[in-house]
């Protein structure tokens, strides 16, 4: 075959190096967006924080201004050239290359002051490790000691079994143990641990971390014999709440029973929790919904962006029909820099048009509540703001819509529907609601089952199967009936 050339026409999409960045501010959390804009900042000398025209803007008469607005007149005339506007593709003033997030309104920094959940350091295993330094040992029992703090979890249980604990130690190459670390050794050791602080620590299951605490109380605390009798000669029966057989047992009339068992529960069955090291997470809403005269409004968080401009300093260095590195160096920035902003710009108008949208859609939500959630897909969405699925998908995860009623993931409000018995829908959302109030609101003494929550619903004209009803329940956390049976 003779080589030969061919001209064939056809259509394929490409994404622009604009549409890439745009895209990838869009699914940006507000953090991580905060990180960008400032590695922006840093990087593009084109870019510049629009602060300072806020600060000056509150002098007098505007003298602070007059520096500023001529240089940004001067950038401008000079970008008029035609030659510049060839090569750069100018076609607006600098004036126009500034980006301000919407206002909040007049929204009080009060309304948007969150509690600090605080944030500790020190783990578990550092705070045993610092009593056993305070604990006069031998090197040999310190070294058995290290072997068992390091085997216990974040929620103070020693789950290894002391043979296997024996086993670590023999075979490590420890200077301190020249002979064979027998299992009367590892026990007394473990003793010692099981005083330290937190109480209950080292225990090896849920019966013995519970007759680690209540040795701790003196013999003069009302119940406190009763509870000791519990948990030591009942606790099977506990455990299940078989109350019925405890009574049958003890002879205890069922109110004094009832005491017994609450100070049992006021027991901490996971004391390493109080000691763990916890790293608090902060969520910044992304947009803001009150109500205003009757009526929702959504509003832009303006902290999750600065207020961004073209530096007109550096873009008045620009000359034209000059190819020189430094210059072509500052118009490649100042493209960048008018991308940048246009992007910004763009993934905030998006998230406002979405997050109104959303609002308008589950405006029953946000005067009801949780039960009044409406059935929503990204369709739904898509189609109420002309884009497509995929955009809004990315627009609703990892950010975040501060209500009255909470602080939720804008993929919050989108649930799967289940038909009613009128044949119009209800949200999976307001049906885990509704679940969640009739456990609520249940005897203790008899709790729901699983089937009588599913009739109970379809007395409400809501049809859903049991093995739903247990699905949504498992997905709240919420145990069975038989774990939730209890006499108080």
């Amino acid at each position: 075959m003779k080589p030969s050339l061919q001209l064939k026409i056809g259509q394929s999409l490409t994404m622009t190096p604009q549409l890439q960045q745009a895209i990838r501010l869009l699914q940006l959390s507000s953090l991580d967006l905060q990180n960008e804009i400032q590695e922006a900042l840093e990087s593009n000398p084109m870019l510049d924080a629009n602060d300072e025209l806020d600060n000056d803007s509150e002098k007098p008469n505007g003298e602070a201004n007059k520096e500023t607005d001529s240089s940004e007149i001067e950038t401008s005339d000079a970008l008029k050239n035609e030659s510049l506007e060839k090569e750069l593709a100018v076609d607006t003033q600098w004036e126009d290359w500034q980006y301000t997030p919407p206002s909040s309104g007049g929204r009080s920094d009060d309304d948007r002051e969150f509690e600090y959940q605080g944030e500790t350091s020190e783990s578990l295993h550092d705070h045993l490790i610092w009593q056993l330094t305070m604990t006069p040992l031998s090197d040999r029992d310190k070294a058995i000691a290290y072997v068992l703090i390091d085997e216990i979890d974040e929620e103070g249980y020693l789950r290894t079994p002391l043979e296997e604990v024996i086993a670590l130690l023999n075979d490590d190459d420890n200077e301190d143990l020249e002979e064979q670390v027998e299992i009367e050794e590892v026990a007394a050791v473990l003793h010692l641990i099981q005083s330290f602080d937190p109480i209950g620590v080292a225990a090896r299951n849920l019966h013995e971390c519970l007759q680690l605490q209540l040795n701790q109380f003196s013999d003069d605390i009302p119940f406190w014999a009763e509870a000791k009798e519990l948990v030591d000669e009942h606790f099977e029966a506990l455990a299940s709440r078989n109350y019925k057989q405890i009574l049958r047992q003890t002879k205890w009339p069922e109110d004094f029973l009832k005491e017994v068992v609450a100070f049992v529960q006021r027991l901490n069955p996971r004391p390493g929790s109080s000691i763990s090291s916890s790293h608090s997470e902060y969520v910044v809403p992304d947009v803001f919904v009150s109500k205003k005269n009757d009526r929702w409004s959504v509003e832009l968080n303006p902290d999750c962006a600065p207020k961004l401009r073209i530096n007109a300093d550096y873009a008045s260095l620009i000359k034209r029909a000059d190819s020189s590195s430094d210059n072509t160096f500052l118009k490649n920035n100042l493209q960048e820099a008018k991308w940048f902003i246009k992007s910004l710009q763009s993934r905030n108008e998006t998230l406002l048009k979405v997050a109104t949208s959303i609002v308008e859609k589950q405006l029953a939500f946000f005067e009801y509540g949780e039960e009044a959630m409406k059935p929503l897909v990204l369709s739904d969405i898509a189609e109420e703001v002309e884009m497509h699925e995929s955009t809004v998908s990315r627009v609703t995860t990892q950010k975040f819509m501060h209500t009255p009623r909470g602080i939720f993931e804008l993929k919050y409000f989108f649930s799967s529907h289940v038909s009613t018995a009128s044949g119009g829908e209800c949200s999976s959302t307001a049906i885990r609601a509704l679940i969640k109030k009739l456990i609520a609101a249940e005897n203790n003494a008899k709790p729901l089952s699983d089937n009588k929550i599913a009739a109970l619903l379809k007395d409400q004209g809501i049809n859903v199967a049991r093995r739903t009803i247990a699905k949504y329940r498992e997905a709240m956390n919420i145990p069975p009936s038989n774990e939730r049976k209890s006499l108080i």
